[in-house]
């Protein structure tokens, strides 16, 4: 697990996982809106050293970001809008997933067949009352003084004998 306390930190633990991310990675996002999850995808963009601004790709879908220094592609998805496995395989991301990491942003219960090793990681931030007080699943969360950004903490679960013995941000 890791905790941020701004979108710069957020960014931070996105680029420390690319230390460890390979062509054929998939990474499953989740967590609430607003919690950070394209903020930790731009840090996993600019670790990459991919071409072009990494943003919502909400109304596209999906967005490929070619490596401009010779590395994987950064596949970027965000799955909220789709409502069907069909529409998951619609998109073809396993004919990408051998060259590239490939990041689902809302993506639990519908890519989970594309690999059978993945990274899933849930973003989580203080909401509604709890931003006074802190995260209710963690009260060592403190929201004072952040000039507007708010805690997070990220979550890691690997899934697969390909995260066996890998050593993630933050532990």
């Amino acid at each position: 697990m890791a905790r941020t306390r701004s979108d710069a930190e957020t960014r931070a633990v996105g680029h420390a996982l690319t230390r460890v991310l390979v062509a054929r990675d998939l990474v499953v996002l989740s967590g609430d809106l607003g919690a950070g999850k394209t903020t930790l995808t731009q840090g996993i963009g600019a670790g990459l050293g991919v071409r072009g601004d990494v943003t919502s790709p909400t109304f596209v879908i999906a967005r490929v970001h070619p490596s401009t220094v010779g590395g994987p592609a950064l596949v970027h998805v965000d799955a909220y809008r789709l409502g069907s496995l069909a529409e998951v395989d619609d998109l073809d991301l396993d004919a990408s997933l051998d060259e590239s990491v490939t990041v689902v942003e809302w993506g639990a219960g519908l890519v989970e067949s594309l690999a059978t090793d993945r990274l899933e990681l849930a973003l989580r931030r203080p909401r509604g009352d709890d931003a006074g007080s802190g995260d209710p699943d963690g009260p060592d969360l403190d929201v004072t003084d952040l000039d507007g950004d708010q805690p997070r903490r990220v979550e890691f679960t690997a899934v697969g004998p390909r995260w066996a013995g890998v050593r993630l941000p933050g532990e």
